[in-house]
């Protein structure tokens, strides 16, 4: 599970990840990533209401927040990280999230980084 301190909660941390961030999309997910050059490494998600109701939103977040914590000790020191889950998302399979949130994350981190 995804440590809380880890956790993006406020509302101005979203925005300034997903307004001065890089973004990769894939067909289930986009990932924004701000390099900020704070020590610690954060992950928000982004669930709307286009991806199902409660349950599979809920359903959607649960899973990000696993496949998060996995891979956040990977990213660069002080990178801010949203994930906003698409409408494919509440029918994809758990593996097929992984492979598109490594294959998103990598590309956001190659663009942060040059």
């Amino acid at each position: 599970m995804l440590p809380a301190r880890s956790r993006l909660r406020a509302s101005a941390d979203f925005q300034s990840a997903m307004r001065r961030g890089t973004r990769a999309g894939r067909r289930t997910l986009v990932v924004h990533i701000a390099l900020t050059g704070d020590a610690e490494r954060m992950a928000g998600f982004a669930v709307s209401k286009a991806v199902g109701g409660a349950v599979v939103r809920n359903r959607v977040k649960r899973r990000l927040r696993a496949l998060m914590a996995d891979r956040i000790d990977h990213l660069p020191a002080g990178s801010r990280v949203v994930v906003r889950a698409l409408p494919d998302a509440a029918d994809a399979e758990f593996s097929t999230l992984a492979r598109e949130l490594d294959d998103a994350l990598g590309s956001a981190v190659r663009k942060a980084s040059r």
